[in-house]
């Protein structure tokens, strides 16, 4: 019976590990599409500040077994999501290249929809 528990905690605990790498993936890919002067834009450090705390993240999730340090990996990236990325968005217009849209339509154009010459 212990056996049987240890080897379940061990595929739960891998389970959240692996979720913590595909966040920290996600928000590292997702920090780098913003442009720079959004994160200026948007008083939230500058890009590379977040490019390196966020390969860090990544780093550690993958190369370093330490709780303590995939925590703080984690909190970076939950911050990232929740404080910096909604920002960056609201800066951009809603538009961090593709992440995020939100409204309009295909006939929309740079200036509006468009109407077909009315």
């Amino acid at each position: 019976m212990g056996i049987v528990l240890m080897t379940a905690f061990g595929g739960l605990m891998w389970l959240i590990f692996t979720a913590m790498l595909a966040m920290a993936v996600v928000a590292f890919v997702m920090a780098a599409l913003f442009r720079e002067d959004a994160y200026r834009a948007a008083d939230k450090q500058n890009k590379g500040f977040w490019l390196i705390i966020l390969g860090i993240a990544v780093a550690v999730n993958l190369l370093v077994p330490m709780l303590f340090l995939q925590l703080a990996g984690l909190v970076a990236t939950i911050v990232f999501f929740v404080d910096v990325r909604p920002a960056l968005q609201q800066v951009s217009g809603g538009r961090g290249r593709g992440w995020g849209r939100r409204g309009g339509s295909s006939s929309d154009g740079p200036y509006g929809p468009y109407n077909g010459g009315r």
